[in-house]
């Protein structure tokens, strides 16, 4: 029996896209050993994950390096036979290094990987850039490569060039607890994110929300942390009875269960559009200062882009988003029209991008 390790400690989002090897694996090898480390807190997202024999966690919040040293002596101890390594920092150089596999494989922007036995490059290509700078040192121009497109480049050798979706696995304990939500026409609203300039504003989504029909609920999702935005956001719409803050109150499991039979889901560029594509649920994504050329967009079959509709000179502005505008205007989410997002819903326009 083969054993195969999947390493990817990055967020949220990262997690649920590296779920496509898993996908890929167990296809290939459907009797295979398949684990998955990743940090601690993101371990709920592979709850009962059918293929999975074992999630390894590591805890990088306290007690870093000692617990990383305790998982390279299990990892040791397990003896896999491939290691594969989305990640691109050191620490994880180290797991896969020394893990006693006997094939490592990783990209090589990871500072260790010259001790893997495989690398790859890792490869950001943008349809359009401003001149490069430090904040997006990546970005090369080309053909757009998805990030399952290029975590899949880690195990083509041995299974095949075409990646696979990632899915999420909600149980039926997951499914039974937003039952009571779908009683009538839904869409669900993920406002925040962890940048503010990968953020639409408050106040934007507030004026979108007002002209939804009041024939659909909304559920504004979020974590516990997100609650205070999501106040807002229905005090600002001034229509609270048809909007329901759901904020800390779901799982990351159940959040998806209910994004599955949404007429819509809108979200940032941020992890709930990934959790839209692992169920193959509608989307709705919303680009400010980032764009879908980056490899992060939705994956699902019925999936929509908004962003500013006229190119603006310092758009992307790098890579990840920024705790404020780097140009102090934000024009890149004030200058989208609520008319876009509506249309999804709605019916199709020219200013909003079906993929």
């Amino acid at each position: 029996m083969q054993k195969f390790l999947v390493i990817q400690t990055a967020f949220i989002g990262d997690v649920v896209l590296a779920t496509a090897l898993l996908e890929k694996l167990h296809s290939y090898f459907p009797d295979a050993q398949i684990d998955f480390l990743v940090r601690k807190g993101n371990e709920a997202l592979l709850t009962n994950h059918p293929y999975l024999h074992e999630v390894l966690i590591w805890d990088k919040k306290q007690n870093k390096l000692k617990n990383l040293w305790l998982l390279i002596r299990r990892i040791r101890r397990t003896k896999y036979d491939k290691v594969i390594n989305v990640q691109r920092f050191a620490a994880t150089g180290l797991l896969t290094a020394f893990s006693g596999a006997r094939e490592t494989i990783g990209f090589d922007k990871n500072p260790l990987s010259f001790l893997f036995t495989r690398k790859f490059p890792h490869i950001v290509s943008a349809l359009a850039t401003p001149q490069p700078t430090p904040a997006a040192p990546q970005i090369a121009p080309g053909r757009p490569l998805h990030e399952i497109d290029r975590n899949q480049q880690l195990i083509a050798a041995f299974t095949d060039d075409h990646p696979a979706k990632p899915r999420l696995y909600p149980s039926a304990t997951d499914l039974n607890k937003v039952q009571p939500y779908k009683n009538r026409p839904y869409i669900t609203v993920s406002p925040a994110s962890v940048w503010f300039t990968k953020q639409y504003p408050a106040e934007k989504w507030a004026a979108f929300l007002r002209e939804v029909p009041e024939s659909y609920t909304v559920y504004l999702l979020g974590a516990p942390s997100d609650k205070e935005l999501c106040d807002q956001i229905r005090t600002l719409a001034a229509a609270p009875a048809a909007i329901i803050n759901l904020s800390g109150q779901l799982s990351f499991l159940q959040s998806a269960a209910l994004m599955k039979d949404s007429a819509m889901n809108y979200v940032n560029d941020s992890a709930p559009m990934h959790f839209a594509s692992a169920v193959n649920a509608p989307v709705t994504a919303v680009y400010c200062s980032t764009i879908p050329a980056f490899g992060f967009g939705p994956l699902s079959d019925e999936k929509f882009i908004v962003e500013i509709k006229e190119p603006l000179d310092c758009r992307p502005c790098g890579l990840h988003g920024y705790r404020a505008c780097p140009k102090g205007h934000f024009h890149c989410a004030y200058k989208i029209q609520e008319a876009q997002l509506l249309q999804t819903l709605m019916g199709r326009s020219p200013s909003v991008r079906i993929l």
